[in-house]
């Protein structure tokens, strides 16, 4: 199928991203945006990124991005995202919960606070997000893709909670599967090194170096491998639906 005709199956098809200002939540949009899909980007505090990006995809295709700002761990201002989405663009046929907190949670320093944090982002909002969205979903035969970890197979030392919350949202994508079937699917995408985080001094240059050599592909991956695998999900695996996609260089066979 050429790309011409791609756009077209996929153009007024609408697209709501949580965190999808910068970084790997942006090339997703920029993936999806050249398939011909409406994007509404969700953005916590990135504005001068949101509004970048919206400029940039809209120049390429006129009105065919908004932007919405919302703090996800406020769990009663969810269904507006998709309210809001719904009545720009007249439809949502696509969430992806991209979004996410990721720092260390070690033993001993485990508060509630870093609980909620961790928790609320990475497992509470997708749950509740994809709850606000299950009419408009059903009723397009939509899709949603879960963005999760490599890690949630073999946690990684000291980052306890978030580990957790990513284990949970492997298993709230399979009972999503379940619950919304046959008219949505649900998938998710765990990626491994594909985009160290900002100013965080432990992935130093010697850390870097050993998670590559652990890496069967001996690289890190790009931001467009992690939004390759969402847009397949979402675009070309129609009969997939509780599946999980490891975009992980073969990291996670050899730790």
């Amino acid at each position: 199928m050429n790309s011409a005709h791609k756009n077209s199956e996929h153009k007024n098809k609408v697209v709501l991203i949580t965190g999808g200002a910068k970084r790997v939540g942006a090339a997703i949009c920029r993936s999806l945006h050249a398939q011909g899909f409406n994007i509404m980007v969700h953005y916590k505090s990135s504005l001068t990124e949101a509004r970048a990006l919206q400029a940039e995809l809209n120049l390429q295709r006129a009105n065919s991005v908004a932007i919405i700002q919302a703090d996800l761990l406020n769990i009663a201002g969810l269904p507006n995202l998709v309210s809001e989405t719904v009545q720009h663009f007249g439809r949502l046929d696509v969430l992806i919960n991209n979004a996410s907190t990721y720092y260390a949670s070690e033993i001993g320093e485990i508060d509630e606070s870093k609980w909620h944090d961790l928790m609320g982002s990475n497992l509470k909002a997708p749950l509740f997000l994809s709850q606000a969205a299950a009419v408009e979903l059903r009723k397009h035969h939509g899709c949603i893709v879960n963005i999760t970890d490599m890690h949630v197979e073999r946690p990684k030392k000291g980052y306890i909670v978030y580990s957790v919350a990513k284990a949970g949202l492997v298993t709230l994508t399979k009972s999503l599967a379940h619950e919304l079937s046959p008219e949505v699917r649900v998938n998710a995408v765990a990626p491994g090194p594909v985009q160290w985080p900002e100013s965080n001094p432990q992935f130093d240059e010697v850390y870097r170096q050993r998670v590559i050599n652990q890496t069967l592909l001996k690289r890190v991956g790009e931001a467009e491998d992690v939004a390759k695998a969402v847009k397949f999900l979402i675009t070309d695996a129609p009969f997939i639906t509780g599946h999980v996609l490891a975009v992980d260089g073969g990291r996670s066979l050899n730790l």
